[in-house]
């Protein structure tokens, strides 16, 4: 499993069904978590909270904090 990182990325992984799971960082913009989750929702991928973006960003091992990002499979 791999992670794609970002807001476009994930929104691109949602749209493509390629999305496994989704991150989402509680302290990230307040519309692109609601558009985020919507998007899970109408799509039935389960999405977790994360506390901090830099929480999620060392959760998918990169130096920098992360909105959100999708779980999706090797390519």
């Amino acid at each position: 499993m791999q992670f794609k990182v970002g807001a476009k990325q994930t929104i691109k992984m949602l749209e493509q069904n390629r999305a496994i799971e989704v991150y989402v960082a509680r302290d990230a913009d307040p519309k692109m978590k609601e558009k985020i989750v919507h998007l899970c929702e109408r799509t039935g991928v389960p999405y977790k909270w994360i506390d901090t973006m830099e929480d999620l960003g060392e959760t998918c091992g990169i130096d920098i904090g992360a909105a959100m990002a999708a779980l999706v499979p090797e390519e």
